[in-house]
């Protein structure tokens, strides 16, 4: 069994549960959205709160971190641009008409999907929708875009402006054409909700993960189903695509790894407690979160676990990682050689990961709370942020779950 982490610094600041983290492209600062309606920046450097981002008036859902620009969306049914440097808010994104659940900001576009059934699309700078796509029968959960240049050899590859991905609760993957908003394909054999994708640009194959157990691989242009990977026995919650391998996080308390060009299942990571509901690859490591509250350290290769991160009362929903470049992912002068007997030495690579927890991703008897950390491994440097709120709040009909993944009263039970 893998050693522990600890804790080295708490940043304590928002008033309630932190529902998405996302770093920027140099990995210099953090952007958490909250229960409490607000944003904030911090420096990894640090841990400091830099800016407070407020003007939401529901709970902040997701949140994406650019360079000179931070991205929130809310329950609110808008989306917000905030300037990274003054905290103020440079434009608002008006029209959806319930809960917006992701955003994507890619090629100058801003993408983002709701529960108002629809995908839209907006213009970054001026604010304003260019685009909506209308189609899935119920809430849009997840998104994924492939630029023009990503398409080589696609028919009209620049005419259409690229192709967005949408996967719904409504059991299919939709495949749009981001210039005219005319769905492309809608990729159906699912029998139950698309709860994650994945894009293999290069191959134009798109991994959809459901709750009927399976992942699928599909040719975007064609519509054609690949091939179906089955050996799962629960949802299929989270994936995540490196090396020519897909590796899957499920409720059925596994993570595997297949081949993605075949659909063989070379590994499976069977050390979880609870459903594994966050998954990141990282310079050999595969990093996972589960409902079990804790994050796990896996040799990749051998499967080995190196690493267990204990001290949480709550599922862990989001694991991102810093650029191998960054600041932050060298080792602190302080640390020392570790996990020598696990497979890590002081020569390693320096990996680092941040790990947002939230709240339960299953309906309990029990009154769901909500807790935010954030992690930054180093080999034998670890940082924790964390945010508690307390019971209560949600979205009515949800059983006061708030996360919009689970949101949905379609997903009640799944």
């Amino acid at each position: 069994m893998g050693g522990g982490g600890s804790a080295l610094r708490v940043c304590a600041d928002h008033r309630g549960g932190i529902n998405w983290l996302s770093l920027s492209p140099d990995g210099q600062r953090l952007l958490t959205g909250s229960e409490d309606g607000t944003a904030r920046l911090w420096s990894t450097a640090d841990g400091q709160c830099c800016a407070l981002l407020q003007g939401h008036e529901s709970y902040v859902t997701f949140c994406q971190l650019e360079d000179e620009a931070a991205f929130t969306c809310s329950a609110d049914h808008t989306i917000r641009k905030w300037d990274v440097h003054t905290g103020q808010c440079l434009q608002v994104f008006r029209g959806h008409t319930s809960i917006v659940n992701r955003i994507l900001v890619a090629n100058n576009q801003l993408f983002s999907s709701s529960y108002d059934r629809t995908a839209r699309a907006w213009s970054v700078d001026e604010g304003q929708v260019s685009q909506e796509f209308r189609g899935h029968r119920n809430c849009v959960l997840t998104l994924a875009y492939s630029a023009p240049w990503d398409l080589p050899g696609a028919p009209c590859a620049e005419e259409v402006g690229g192709l967005l991905v949408t996967g719904s609760t409504d059991g299919t993957a939709k495949v749009w054409q981001v210039t005219s908003g005319c769905c492309h394909q809608t990729l159906r054999g699912h029998t139950g909700a698309v709860l994650c994708l994945v894009l293999d640009t290069p191959s134009h194959t798109a991994f959809t993960g459901s709750t009927d157990t399976t992942i699928r691989a599909w040719d975007i242009l064609s519509g054609e189903q690949l091939r179906v990977f089955r050996e799962h026995q629960g949802s299929v919650i989270c994936l995540e695509l490196v090396n020519r391998h897909v590796y899957s996080g499920s409720a059925d308390r596994t993570v595997k790894c297949w081949l993605a060009d075949t659909g063989e299942r070379v590994r499976t990571f069977a050390a979880h407690r609870h459903s594994v509901s966050a998954l990141k690859y990282h310079a050999g490591t595969l990093f996972t979160g589960s409902g079990d509250a804790r994050a796990r350290a896996f040799d990749a290769r051998s499967g080995a676990l190196q690493r267990v991160f204990r001290g949480h009362a709550f599922v862990i929903n989001c694991i991102q990682g810093l650029p191998p470049h960054s600041p932050q992912s060298l080792r602190s002068p302080e640390a020392k050689p570790v996990l020598k007997g696990n497979g890590i030495s002081s020569k390693s690579r320096p990996a680092a990961v941040v790990i947002s927890l939230a709240n339960c991703l299953e309906d309990t008897s029990e009154e769901p709370k909500y807790t935010s950390f954030q992690v930054l491994w180093n080999m034998s440097f670890v940082l924790h942020t964390l945010s508690f709120l307390s019971e209560g709040g949600g979205v009515p009909g949800t059983g006061g779950l708030t996360h919009p993944a689970w949101a949905c009263p379609s997903s009640r039970g799944w």
